[in-house]
């Protein structure tokens, strides 16, 4: 079991990773045809308010009590479940 600064870590290495695929994607989408492109930006745009979500999220974790971060330790999981499908629809996607 992790503890509440081990599951902040990860949580936080997963969000700059998936940044990092975001990035990664933009710059590859940018080349293509305007329409791909404006559809593309209003899916990162979304994803990137998700990630703003989770961050926010792990910041209440962060100065929260050892007690309650285990409460707050599945929803957390769950919304990190939900960047990573959407991540990898638009990667599939756009790909």
């Amino acid at each position: 079991m992790d503890t509440k600064d081990e599951f902040v870590r990860n949580m936080h290495s997963k969000l700059d990773q998936w940044s990092n695929e975001i990035d990664a994607l933009v710059a590859k989408v940018d080349k293509t045809e305007e329409q791909v492109q404006a559809e593309f930006h209003q899916q990162v745009e979304a994803l990137r308010s998700k990630q703003d979500g989770v961050h926010q999220q792990l910041y209440e974790l962060e100065h929260a009590s050892e007690g309650a971060w285990e409460d707050m330790k599945l929803g957390i999981e769950m919304a990190l479940d939900d960047i990573s499908e959407a991540i990898d629809s638009a990667i599939s996607r756009f790909k």
